[in-house]
């Protein structure tokens, strides 16, 4: 299990931070996955051969001869399946339906399609027929298996929740997890800003795992999966363009997901669509109140400890008491500027991060020996000259996701002067202009043949 970072540098080490840096974040509560009455318990036949619906002819139960089964049934028996894509067991779809043509026809099931029907067409008439699910036994089939499948998955989910012997290595560094599959997810979330999800909703994750291994190992990066020439530049590409996130558009990552097999023929995008679209105002002539609404924001996180808050006047109010810094005060009598205060939080970020005194410069083995120094000595209230900290390297945030960065304000003088010769409280009114009279339109060539005549009248 890894140890969170908490240590400070060596004291040999130079005074620099050679990775970018992110802030812990909230973990949102995950969802708990609808039950499902009367799930179908799957087949126990392992056999991975699909036999066909109206002859004895087999094929696997592969991609490539998935193909070649539906198209043996066109060509061969005239016979189309439809929505193939959405059948959850298509070996138990057929084997079902190789069981009832049987003793019964197919027309008994199947709707006729007749081709060339018109007296124009030259090619000869052919009939096709169609199974699909208007058929309430075909519907019923279908849905049935959808369930078999997600009873499966939810059993195949439960058992990697529960399994002990979990042990992978991150997918960006050296540590190594066992046990536990959440710490490995939550590590590479928190410490290297790539977020998956929820644990709790994934399902094959060893697959999953070896997937973006096998795409990281080829230089492609996981978002927009382009191939670089390696992997410093991999590294700095998925950075910079916040490429650490896998491609939401590549359904190739839709099997790793529980929602995706919640309903039938639904993935996670039709199902979002619906949570949007079935929003419905029960008075519409109401006019609705919005003033009780308390949006969920970004959390800021404190200067020197772990306390984190949406609201700035909470956050500010928990570093005056737990650590007698004063930010508002210490504006106001440096009378920084805007650009100054964001030097100087990057500067205390830094200072903490590398577990160093802001205002004396000691440095420390640990951040709680760091916090108890700074507390005893009345450090945490001070800030240094502003040689130390005013200088265009403390321009770039020590954190990529640092909330407060994105809270700070301009000084704004409160003398009701705005800087344009206006106070506030005076009363502008606008003074009426005369309109001009608009001469006679004339072009350009008369105005020249005038101008030459007047000046040869003269």
């Amino acid at each position: 299990m890894a140890e969170s970072s908490g240590e400070g540098l060596p004291r040999d080490k130079p005074n620099c931070i050679l990775q970018p840096l992110n802030l812990p974040e909230q973990q949102e509560t995950p969802s708990r996955t609808a039950s499902t009455d009367n799930p179908a318990v799957c087949s126990g036949d392992d056999s991975n051969r699909l036999c066909c619906l109206l002859c004895d002819r087999t094929f696997e139960d592969t991609s490539v001869d998935r193909d070649m089964f539906l198209s043996h049934l066109l060509v061969e028996h005239k016979l189309i399946i439809a929505d193939v894509k959405l059948i959850a067991d298509l070996k138990r779809y057929a084997e079902h339906w190789k069981t009832r043509l049987k003793d019964k026809p197919v027309t008994e099931f199947c709707p006729v399609i007749r081709t060339n029907t018109l007296e124009t067409d030259r090619a000869a008439s052919e009939e096709f027929y169609l199974l699909c699910d208007h058929l309430p036994e075909d519907k019923e089939l279908r849905e049935e298996l959808q369930r078999g499948r997600l009873e499966q998955i939810l059993t195949q989910q439960q058992k990697e929740r529960t399994d002990a012997g979990f042990s992978r290595s991150c997918l960006f560094c050296k540590l190594h997890f066992q046990g536990d599959r959440c710490e490995l997810f939550n590590h590479m979330t928190f410490d290297h800003g790539f977020n998956v999800g929820q644990p709790d909703n994934l399902v094959y994750v060893y697959e999953l795992l070896d997937l973006l291994q096998q795409k990281l190992e080829g230089l492609q990066c996981l978002y927009c999966e382009k191939t670089f020439k390696d992997r410093p530049t991999l590294k700095d590409h998925m950075r910079k363009k916040q490429h650490k996130k896998i491609n939401p558009k590549n359904t190739v990552y839709d099997k790793f997901y529980i929602i995706n097999y919640l309903e039938l023929g639904k993935n996670w995008e039709c199902i979002q669509a619906e949570d949007d679209t079935d929003v419905v105002s029960v008075d519409t002539d109401k006019e609705e109140e919005w003033g009780d609404w308390e949006e969920e924001g970004a959390q800021a996180v404190c200067l020197f400890c772990d306390f984190s808050a949406e609201s700035m006047d909470k956050l500010m109010q928990h570093m005056m008491d737990a650590h007698s810094f004063d930010f508002c005060n210490i504006k106001e009598s440096l009378e920084l500027t805007f650009y100054q205060q964001i030097k100087l939080v990057n500067y205390i970020r830094r200072q903490v991060h590398q577990c160093i005194c802001t205002f004396c410069q000691e440095r420390f083995p640990a951040r709680a020996a760091m916090l108890d120094h700074m507390t005893s000595q009345g450090h945490t209230g001070k800030v240094p000259d502003k040689s130390v900290w005013d200088q265009p390297q403390y321009f770039f945030p020590t954190y990529e996701n640092d909330t407060l960065l994105c809270t700070l304000e301009d000084q704004e003088p409160d003398d009701g002067y705005h800087g344009d010769g206006c106070h506030g409280d005076a009363i502008v009114v606008a003074e009426e202009l005369p309109v001009p009279m608009v001469p006679e339109e004339r072009s350009v060539l008369e105005d020249l043949v005038w101008s030459r005549a007047l000046s040869r009248t003269v």
